[in-house]
């Protein structure tokens, strides 16, 4: 009986080091060596400053010279990150939405209902952190993006179109645009 504790407690011991610190440390090792600026959260520089990441969306909301990310439940903080849990029939889901949609709609010089504005411009991400929206919502916030920047609308939509990612291996997904990336080249534009 003492040996076969004995032998469990080594096997344990044994996988506890393989599967809880060398292969850890293996898979860090080559996701540094192979995949550098993934493995360290896809991290944009403007010279030394870090000014945000590829993966995580940015609250650029209210600021009429920039594309606006989705909505976030967790105000863009990537730590708590997870959607607000409000259901379908909740009256606070129901108001925000309503209210996301009316300010969308008045930014973009739109009336009527709320059918013109995409759908993931008024519901939160599931992760709160989504960094795309698609090139719909896009194209609904050129004309306020130009005139805030004193700049062609057409320009604008030729930046978005530039901007459009295929869905990842050509079938996952859907095409969506980086708001953070499609900022930093508006940006480059002045």
């Amino acid at each position: 009986m003492i040996n076969l504790w004995q032998t469990a407690l080594r096997m344990l011991l044994a996988l506890t080091i393989l599967t809880g610190v060398i292969y850890p440390l293996v898979i860090t090792a080559a996701a540094q060596v192979l995949f550098p600026a993934q493995a360290q959260g896809s991290l944009l520089r403007d010279g030394e400053t870090v000014i945000g990441s590829a993966l995580i969306g940015q609250n650029m909301n209210g600021d009429p010279r920039y594309f606006w990310s989705r909505p976030s439940a967790i105000n863009y903080n990537p730590l708590p990150s997870g959607g607000s849990n409000l259901t379908l029939t909740s009256a606070a889901l129901r108001d925000a939405v309503q209210q996301r949609a009316a300010d969308l709609m008045q930014s973009a010089g739109l009336t009527g209902d709320m059918t013109q504005v995409p759908a993931e411009m008024l519901f939160a991400s599931a992760s709160g952190l989504d960094p795309h929206i698609s090139p719909a919502a896009a194209r609904l916030q050129a004309g306020r993006v130009a005139a805030a920047r004193g700049l062609d609308e057409a320009r604008i939509m030729t930046l978005i179109d530039g901007s459009v990612e295929a869905p990842q291996l050509g079938l996952l997904g859907t095409e969506r645009v980086n708001v953070l990336l499609l900022n930093l080249a508006l940006d480059a534009l002045q």
